[in-house]
């Protein structure tokens, strides 16, 4: 698998995710105050230069030039966010870019597409406490929403750098810890499990319809399963099973798309399921990564 094509396929399905309109995220049609569908396109174009270094490491994997516990995803995820936050001042792809930067590995390592998934979280397995601190500067950088204060191991007090060492935390055990906060974390322990469930439904869903269709109804669908969890932390757990509920509905066609983009936006953007929208994004990598070209407003397999 080429790495020019593995690094095209994830800067491309971020790309295509945000322009898509969907209830409760930014999109080519809406922005919040302090986040924008411009911000979206400059941070993930910025990528292309560290996700060919990712693509990179994973080519020295696969050829025994390095081991699993050396290929550094806390580093290559720092130094991509790094790059993102260079040309642009808002927090939009940290979650694409955890989620992106050991599949990217995988991908490049000689994995297969449907396998992916699970050798990049054996990775996330064999990485080290080291990872981990480069992955927590990582966050200072970005500094997403709804990250919890005064815990153990907190992310913004120095001395957590000393305890993810002294008890060897490593990016699979932190993702123990954050898992029912966020499920990106989640994803790093069951081999990408959510993931490939969009990609199966995207895969669908594009025998009958459109891209912009297509996306839309795998987002909806998602969010008619499970509560997201950005939506949970900002807003609550009731208010996160309150849109899954309306999300339900509108997949069962008991309430239109109109009305539950409407109820999606009242709160600003509370209701923002940006948890799922970066499931969504890595899913169409994967589906690009698979040889679809664009026809028209369709997808056909190349």
């Amino acid at each position: 698998m080429r790495t020019s094509n593995i690094v095209r396929a994830f800067i491309l399905g971020s790309l295509v995710e945000v322009a898509i309109p969907k209830p409760g995220n930014v999109s080519r049609l809406r922005d919040f105050p302090d986040l924008t569908f411009y911000h979206f396109l400059f941070a993930n174009t910025s990528l292309i230069g560290p996700y060919m270094e990712v693509a990179r490491r994973g080519e020295l994997l696969g050829e025994g030039v390095i081991d699993e516990s050396n290929v550094g995803l806390g580093q290559l995820i720092l130094i991509a966010i790094r790059e993102s936050k260079r040309w642009q001042d808002a927090n939009p792809n940290f979650g694409v870019v955890a989620l992106s930067v050991p599949l990217i590995v995988s991908l490049s390592s000689g994995r297969p597409i449907e396998r992916a998934g699970v050798y990049a979280s054996k990775l996330i397995e064999k990485s080290t406490p080291y990872d981990s601190i480069n992955f927590y500067k990582a966050i200072r950088i970005a500094n997403p929403k709804g990250i919890r204060r005064g815990v153990k191991y907190d992310v913004y007090d120095d001395s957590s750098f000393d305890e993810l060492v002294m008890d060897n935390v490593n990016l699979y055990r932190l993702a123990e810890v954050s898992c029912p906060r966020e499920m990106i974390f989640c994803e790093w322990l069951n081999g990408y499990s959510k993931v490939y469930e969009a990609l199966d439904m995207l895969e669908g869903f594009i025998e009958s319809e459109d891209l912009e269709n297509a996306v839309l109804k795998t987002f909806l669908n998602l969010l008619a399963r499970y509560r997201d969890t950005l939506i949970e932390r900002k807003a609550g757990i009731e208010e996160a099973e309150l849109v899954r509920k309306k999300a339900e509905l509108v997949v069962k066609g008991e309430l239109s798309l109109g009305e539950f983009s409407k109820f999606m936006a009242e709160k600003g953007d509370l209701r923002n399921p940006g948890s799922l929208a970066d499931i969504v994004a890595v899913a169409l990598s994967l589906l690009f990564l698979r040889g679809y070209r664009l026809e028209g407003s369709f997808l056909c397999k190349s």
